[in-house]
């Protein structure tokens, strides 16, 4: 196959006029437990490179690995949230492969009896109708380390004058939940793996189990795309695309892979199987290498390690910490609240959503929470180029500030004033309005005096409002608010213009 053949895209109507689409998402997801899979070294993400590191997870001759019971119990709560069996008595393996990475030159993980199997997620998709994903397994390994290639244009191995080696994230622990073909979505096939990636992504936050941060890499999706012909019966070869680090690329990443295949097998020519790269500029894909099958890891059980064996009485435990399904909460809370579809989509969108729902739960109201989210720190995330969830500042801060502005101690200007010194780590609302003299002005007497004098200086404005122009005091009420450092309260301001004018 030339580059050029590989290079060019066939229109995605002709793709669906010739082949069906076949899925396979494995995605990777990186527990947060205060200690590795199997040693106890810190899992503190972004710290100095190889300051985390122990002869356990470096592969030092006489280390023996000790299993992280957090770790399995996270793993059990995922299989059960997924709808899995629980594997009762379960080894692990030694997936034996050599990259500068792996520092063993063995990866342990789980092979032929995961922790958990043949379970089943259900998604909803844009227009709301809902798609069940076949889940084949979730097992237990621990990550990789991390190359780092300088010198080259890319920043991958090709091009590049040396790699360091970072071997922090070894031995960090992973699950790896693997579907089955996902078949049968056609036109929607990118939307559905979306869809499956953003519910998982919910699930396991709901679950407190991970960060799942795409951005940090706590959560990694690698998406096997295939075509095969219209009608036919067996799967095509399929391509891996490694570590999608965005739900919307996700997407992007399954259309371009069902368009480039399509092209591919349109001019005669065979798909390698192969890994993949993403390339986010562009939204394309780049070759990666050959992929290899099971045998090519010469699997075999974990000599250092007893079998996992999780009784009955425990899984029944875990099962019953399991929260409410993140996608159950928001209908619930939809109802509750009042707000339409497109609403609740918005909120989750943006990300703004359980701080909406924690910033009720300290007492405010929710269409003053929703409206302190998403439109006023939301810009402040957009300035800041930050998280919204990222934004120093917490939902029981801005609870306070509503209270605050409801209790007439603030108008909404100077409670911007007050959020806007509570990002900038000046302390809590109370502090901050005390501290800077930022309570409302309420005394009349000292209201009319501000009213009277910019009356005094804007003479015409006074006649235009005493001729029935009352839009023309908010000349007069902007002066106050001026004067006042904007602490005054603009509608009692605009009472007293329209009094004194009368």
């Amino acid at each position: 196959m030339t580059a050029a053949v590989s290079a060019d895209l066939l229109d995605y109507d002709a793709v669906l006029a010739k082949f069906e689409p076949v899925l396979g998402m494995e995605v990777h997801v990186e527990l947060h437990t205060a200690t590795k899979m199997f040693c106890g070294c810190p899992t503190t993400f972004g710290a100095e490179p190889n300051t985390q590191v122990c002869p356990v997870c470096l592969g030092l001759p006489g280390a023996l690995p000790v299993v992280n019971q957090t770790a399995v119990e996270s793993a059990v709560r995922i299989g059960l949230a997924l709808n899995c069996s629980i594997t009762p008595w379960g080894r692990f393996a030694r997936k034996n492969y050599f990259y500068p990475d792996q520092p063993k030159n063995y990866q342990i993980s789980q092979y032929d009896e995961p922790i958990a199997q043949n379970g089943h997620l259900d998604v909803v998709l844009d227009d709301g109708t809902t798609w069940r994903v076949e889940i084949e397994r979730a097992h237990m390994e621990e990550d990789t380390g991390k190359s780092l290639h300088v010198g080259g244009a890319t920043g991958r191995i090709h091009g590049a004058s040396h790699s360091l080696l970072d071997y922090n994230r070894a031995g960090v622990p992973l699950i790896e939940i693997v579907t089955k073909p996902i078949t049968g979505a056609g036109a929607r096939a990118p939307e559905v793996a979306r869809a499956y990636v953003t519910a998982l992504r919910d699930l396991l936050k709901a679950l407190d189990v991970s960060d799942v941060r795409m951005d940090q890499g706590s959560l990694r999706c690698d998406a096997n795309v295939s075509l095969m012909p219209i009608g036919a019966k067996e799967f095509g070869t399929r391509t891996e695309t490694k570590n999608v680090n965005s739900l919307k690329s996700v997407e992007t990443a399954v259309r371009y892979e069902m368009r480039r295949q399509a092209a591919v097998l349109t001019r005669g020519h065979e798909v390698v199987q192969e890994t993949r790269h993403f390339q986010e500029a562009d939204g394309t894909t780049s070759p990666g290498r050959r992929k290899e099958t099971a045998e090519d890891y010469r699997y075999f059980p974990e000599p250092d390690l007893e079998p996992v064996a999780p009784s009955a009485e425990w899984v029944e435990q875990l099962r019953a910490t399991l929260p409410e399904l993140p996608w159950l909460r928001r209908a619930r809370i939809q109802q509750e609240w009042g707000v339409s579809d497109e609403v609740m989509r918005d909120l989750v969108n943006a990300g703004a959503l359980d701080l909406v729902i924690a910033t009720t739960e300290a007492g405010a109201p929710a269409d003053a929470a929703r409206s302190w989210w998403v439109s006023y720190l939301a810009q402040q995330a957009n300035a800041r180029g930050v998280e919204l969830a990222d934004l120093p500042i917490t939902p029981a801060q801005v609870a306070k500030v509503v209270e605050l502005v409801e209790g007439g101690k603030l108008n909404n200007k100077v409670a911007r004033q007050v959020v806007d010194f509570v990002l900038d780590g000046e302390g809590e609302p109370e502090q901050i309005v005390e501290a800077r003299g930022l309570v409302v002005e309420r005394d009349d007497t000292k209201l009319q005096a501000a009213v009277d004098e910019a009356l005094a200086a804007n003479p015409d404005i006074v006649e235009k409002i005493r001729g029935g122009k009352v839009a023309a005091a908010g000349k007069i009420v902007g002066d106050v608010m001026k004067a006042t450092r904007g602490q005054a309260d603009p509608a009692r301001v605009k009472e007293l213009v329209l009094a004194a004018c009368s």
